[in-house]
């Protein structure tokens, strides 16, 4: 009876191990899909290639300003161009000023020049796979024409005196009123330079550079009286300030 036992257990052992291999197996990982199957997709990063902003410039001259507008061709080479504004001075200037009026006054000084040249040139990186990219040094020249306004600064005055003479003087024209009496001469100038942009391609471009620009007058525009600048330009300092787009 105890045998008949057993085996009674043993079939139903088996009968079950045999139903168990019939069934299918399930996995038991669990699969989210996206009620949108567009909501995922695949996108490749594209870094900014075009750039535009303003230029603050310094020399021994004063202070200056521009804009600019640039184009990355590559990773390493670049094209621009740049419109400045800058005021010229003689070497031998020498400005007073007046400490009841307020007012300062060159001796001898002539006409207001201002210098606007418009540039075209190209920039290449340097170091691209030696220096990480939130400091990006470079080179760069450019060519193009340039402008110099040339207006009155003073104007010569004749008051006659008891004994029956003449006195000639100078009087200061005021800015603003000296620029319709003004005209224009033309060149055409470059400069070459290097500096470098700090930070990384996240929409902002900042960067400084040392520039020498090269202007040439053949006759020369009259600075002080009987002084003329044949040569135009000379070294800069420029901050950059700009857009990336």
């Amino acid at each position: 009876m105890k045998r008949a036992s057993n085996l009674v257990v043993l079939l139903a052992v088996a009968s079950l191990l045999a139903v168990a291999q019939d069934l299918p197996l399930r996995d038991s990982s669990i699969v989210f899909n996206p009620s949108s199957p567009d909501l995922i997709q695949k996108t490749t990063y594209e870094p900014f290639r075009n750039a535009w902003g303003v230029d603050l410039l310094l020399s021994n001259n004063g202070f200056g300003a521009g804009a600019f507008y640039r184009r990355e061709f590559s990773d390493v080479l670049s094209g621009f161009v740049q419109f400045a504004i800058s005021d010229v001075k003689d070497e031998g200037e020498v400005e007073y000023f007046n400490q009841f009026t307020g007012e300062s006054f060159v001796p001898g000084k002539k006409n207001r020049l201002l210098l606007f040249p418009l540039t075209f040139g190209l920039q290449y990186r340097l170091f691209k796979d030696d220096i990480v990219d939130n400091f990006r040094p470079y080179v760069g020249a450019g060519v193009g024409p340039s402008m110099v306004f040339v207006a009155p600064y003073s104007t010569a005055r004749t008051i006659p005196l008891p004994d029956g003479g003449t006195m000639t003087y100078y009087e200061q024209v005021e800015f603003f009123s000296s620029l319709k009496h003004g005209q224009a001469k033309y060149t055409l100038g470059g400069y070459i330079g290097a500096g470098a942009y700090f930070g990384f391609d996240k929409g902002t471009l900042s960067g400084v550079s040392i520039r020498y620009y090269f202007i040439p007058f053949q006759h020369g525009i009259e600075s002080l009286e009987n002084v003329f600048i044949k040569r135009f330009g000379g070294f800069f300092i420029t901050l950059n300030f700009g857009s990336l787009y």
